[in-house]
């Protein structure tokens, strides 16, 4: 186990790119190379919760994730820490629709992510699924984790949201001049086969654009994935067999390494 969590934070502002799902599966293939995780749901919505079989935590009273990002010095995040089959998941509350604009007035508004994540320790990876908008709560995410996985669809519409993403980045760096925010990884999610002409273009052009620098990686639409999320898990914690498993593996085999700091 590594001294420091590899944190990660899982980004598109862009809304049905399957950014839950794909942070849901990541932790799931970390978990099942052995690693020890803990999945974090940033988004108000609250859906990566509702995947993980823990809907009932959604509406729990206090203390919750929107109480401890408040006051990360009044709350022992450990203590709100669930157990899953898979992995811990630290769940996503209601009262968190009114925490974005709530951190507008609060002293390093920004940071409360990180100031609480700093706290966690006996895990090798924390995995962040962060809320489909560029806010605060987004921003929490960048600066806590510096290192991102963007879920994507092959679609043109995903050029305009990556470039709002990556100037959000470059925004956030400009302004945390001890913040160096990385793009780790892309999955071009929900593939279907046979592809259609946006479909084929776009992949190329992720290829195209990012494979020289960053891995790309292609997840295709599958409902064994989405049958292992109605039922609370992820694909590797199902008894379904599904061919995407390799593509997920070979996922968490790069942030193994990029933990490691070693070249791939």
């Amino acid at each position: 186990m590594q001294d420091q969590p590899y944190r990660l934070a899982v980004s598109n502002q862009k809304g049905g790119v399957g950014k839950s799902t794909v942070a849901l599966n990541t932790a799931g293939a970390l978990a099942d190379r052995g690693n020890g995780v803990l999945l974090v749901d940033l988004d108000p919505q609250g859906y990566l919760t509702s995947g993980a079989g823990l809907d009932e935590c959604y509406t729990e009273q206090p203390p919750s994730l929107y109480d401890a990002l408040k006051d990360p010095s009044q709350i022992d995040v450990n203590d709100l820490v669930i157990d899953h089959p898979e992995f811990d998941v630290l769940p996503a509350n209601i009262d968190m629709f009114n925490l974005e604009q709530e951190l507008v007035s609060m002293m390093q508004g920004r940071k409360r992510l990180k100031t609480l994540l700093d706290g966690v320790t006996g895990y090798d990876f924390i995995v962040v699924d962060c809320p489909p908008s560029l806010g605060l709560l987004t921003d929490n995410a960048l600066l806590a984790c510096e290192n991102l996985l963007i879920p994507a669809e092959a679609e043109d519409t995903s050029i305009r949201a990556l470039d709002l993403l990556f100037k959000q980045v470059d925004t956030l760096e400009a302004n945390f001049e001890d913040v160096t925010i990385s793009e780790q990884a892309i999955v071009v999610s929900n593939v279907d086969y046979p592809l259609d002409g946006e479909q084929k273009s776009m992949l190329e052009w992720f290829e195209e654009n990012f494979s020289e620098y960053i891995p790309v990686f292609e997840v295709r639409n599958r409902a064994a994935i989405k049958r292992a999320w109605n039922n609370g898990g992820s694909i590797f914690g199902s008894d379904e067999e599904c061919d995407m498993e390799d593509e997920l593996t070979q996922l968490a085999a790069h942030f193994e390494s990029e933990a490691r700091g070693e070249p791939e």
